[in-house]
């Protein structure tokens, strides 16, 4: 996997270095991932597709004002900044919540959907998502970014430790530390997941 890495930092210095086709070889390599994260999160493939794009847009402005600072974790911080406007597109969704009659579950008839889950049952289910990601969000860095990446990257415990520059037993750590506290804090806030 380090040769990945130094590949991003090849790709990045060739961009840098005026290579215009190297960052649209570095975004299409990590595309994918990044959309798939965003989609764990939004449930929906066109919004994730426009959030990709947004988070990318975000990365190379960055990158062209000398502010990244290669660590070897590219996708990382890529993946940092998806979570981030993720979070921005939850707020703005927030505030132009309605409900139609349709979406309450209801056809032109008056007649109860029943293959469709229930208005309360989304309610619960974004309730229960904005709770877990609250938590998470409170978890120490170390923590935050091996559940970010296990759960919402989906990556294996071997990509998160190549990818975070860790031994795979220090990546399964942090994760069982992870789970304690999130358990922790779930029974101090007496909160139901269910």
């Amino acid at each position: 996997m380090k040769a990945q890495n130094s590949s991003d930092r090849e790709l990045l210095n060739s961009y840098l270095l005026g290579n215009k086709s190297a960052i649209s070889t570095l975004i299409e390599k990590h595309n994918r991932r990044v959309r798939d994260y965003i989609r764990m999160m939004v449930g929906d493939s066109d919004i994730a597709a426009d959030i990709a794009q947004e988070t990318f847009i975000k990365a190379v402005s960055v990158i062209d004002e000398g502010r990244y600072i290669d660590k070897g974790k590219f996708l990382s911080w890529v993946l940092r900044i998806a979570h981030n406007k993720t979070l921005d597109y939850f707020r703005s969704q927030k505030s132009n919540t309605s409900v139609s009659e349709s979406s309450a579950g209801y056809n032109v008839l008056g007649t109860i959907k029943y293959a469709d889950k229930s208005i309360e049952d989304s309610m619960i289910s974004e309730q229960i998502d904005t709770d877990i990601r609250a938590l998470v969000e409170q978890l120490p860095e170390e923590q935050r970014e091996v559940v970010m990446l296990r759960y919402y990257s989906d990556l294996s415990f071997k990509e998160i430790a190549d990818q975070t520059g860790v031994s795979i037993n220090t990546a399964l750590g942090r994760m069982r530390y992870a789970l304690i506290n999130l358990r922790k804090m779930i029974k101090e806030r007496n909160l139901s997941l269910s």
